[in-house]
C-alpha cells in the first residue's frame, strides 16, 4: 500500500466546493433570498435554575456609546486602551452598554434587581419573559444611578404597584437631599415602603447584601445562594468585561471614588476568581452572565455557556 501526502490550501479547499454541482434538483443558478432583511436583534431573557431559584436575567436596554477611553481606562494612555482593545478583538473607539435588571424567584417571593432606565423598557422586558409588572413582591436598588432606578415610576405612578422595595442605607443617604431629579422623581415618592440594608444584610433566605462602595458611596452587590449553588450579582462594580474586569485598576468616569472602585473592583475579582463563583454584571454582553479567572496582574472574563443550565 503506498501512501501519499497532500495538502489542501484554505483558497483550494473553497474554489473546491465551490466547483461541485448542484444536485437533487436544485436550481443551478444564484441564491435569491425569499424573505425581508430583519435587522440585527437580542433575546431580552435568558432563564436558568440557581438551585431552587430561577433566575432571569432581563434585556431592559441597550446603546452604542462613542469614545469609550473617555470613560474607561482614563488612567491609561491611549496607546495602551487601543492595545487592549485590539487584543480582545474589539473597537477602541465605540462600545456597546447593556442594562440587565436580574429577577430571582426564590419560590416564595418574585423579587426583582434593579429596574432599567425607564418603565417601559423593564415592563417589556418582563413582558416578554412572562411577567407583568405587578406580579413583582420586591425591588431591590443596588445604587441610585439613573439606569438602575429610572424604571420604578412609569407616567408619575410606581411601575410595581404590589411591591416592597429594599435598598443600602448609606446609600440612599447618600442621594437624599442631594438635590438628585432621578432621586426625587423616581425614589422619593417611595422611601416609606423602603427597607434599608448594611452589609452583610439579608434581603430574604439566600440573598446577602454585600457593601461594595466606590462606584456609590454605598454601591451594594448581592450574594445569592440556593441548593450549594452561588452567583453573585455585581451590579456595576465592573462595568465592562475587558476595559474593567480585566483591568480592575483602571479608572472609570461614571466611578465617584476611583481609587475605593478599584480596589474593590480588584477584592471582588479575587474573590470570584478564587471560588469560581459566576456572576450577572448589569452591564456586560447579555445575557451578563460570565465567570472570572486570574490572568497576569488582572483578570479574564469567561461568558457562560451551559454551566447553569444542565440541572
Amino acid at each position: 500500500m503506498s501512501h501519499h501526502r497532500f495538502s489542501l490550501t484554505r483558497r483550494a479547499a473553497l474554489s473546491s466546493a465551490l466547483a461541485l454541482p448542484f444536485v437533487g434538483g436544485l436550481a443551478t443558478g444564484p441564491a435569491r433570498a425569499a424573505a425581508p432583511m430583519m435587522g440585527a436583534s437580542q433575546t431580552p431573557f435568558y432563564r436558568f435554575q440557581l438551585g431552587e431559584f430561577e433566575v432571569t436575567s432581563l434585556l431592559a436596554g441597550t446603546n452604542t456609546v462613542p469614545d469609550p477611553h473617555n470613560i474607561f481606562g482614563q488612567n491609561v494612555s491611549a496607546e495602551d486602551f487601543a492595545a487592549v482593545s485590539d487584543a480582545n478583538l474589539i473597537p477602541a473607539d465605540r462600545a456597546q452598554f447593556f442594562f440587565t435588571p436580574t429577577l430571582v424567584n426564590t419560590g416564595a417571593e418574585l423579587i426583582l434587581f434593579d429596574t432599567g432606565l425607564n418603565g417601559e423598557g423593564i415592563v417589556a422586558a418582563l413582558a416578554a419573559a412572562g411577567y407583568s409588572p405587578d406580579q413583582i413582591d420586591r425591588v431591590v436598588i443596588t445604587h441610585m444611578h439613573g439606569d438602575h432606578i429610572g424604571g420604578l415610576m412609569r407616567d408619575g405612578a410606581p411601575t410595581f404597584v404590589n411591591a416592597a422595595y429594599v435598598t443600602g442605607a448609606q446609600e440612599f443617604d447618600a442621594w437624599d437631599g442631594a438635590g438628585d431629579a432621578g432621586f426625587d422623581a423616581n425614589v422619593r415618592p417611595l422611601a416609606e415602603r423602603m427597607d434599608m440594608l448594611d452589609d452583610g444584610g439579608s434581603v430574604t433566605g439566600g440573598i446577602t447584601a454585600m457593601l461594595t462602595p466606590g462606584h456609590t458611596p454605598g454601591h451594594m452587590a448581592y450574594h445569592l445562594e440556593s441548593g450549594g449553588q452561588q452567583l453573585v450579582l455585581i451590579a456595576d462594580a465592573a462595568n465592562h468585561y475587558v476595559w474593567s474586569v480585566g483591568y480592575p485598576d483602571w479608572e472609570v468616569s461614571f466611578d465617584q471614588d476611583k481609587a475605593t472602585a478599584a480596589a474593590t473592583r480588584r477584592a471582588l475579582m479575587d474573590m470570584l476568581a478564587a471560588d469560581r463563583i459566576p456572576f450577572i454584571g448589569y452591564h456586560m454582553p447579555f445575557p451578563a452572565l460570565g465567570y472570572v479567572a486570574a490572568r497576569d496582574q488582572g483578570f479574564h472574563y469567561i461568558p457562560a455557556s451551559y454551566q447553569l443550565m444542565m440541572g
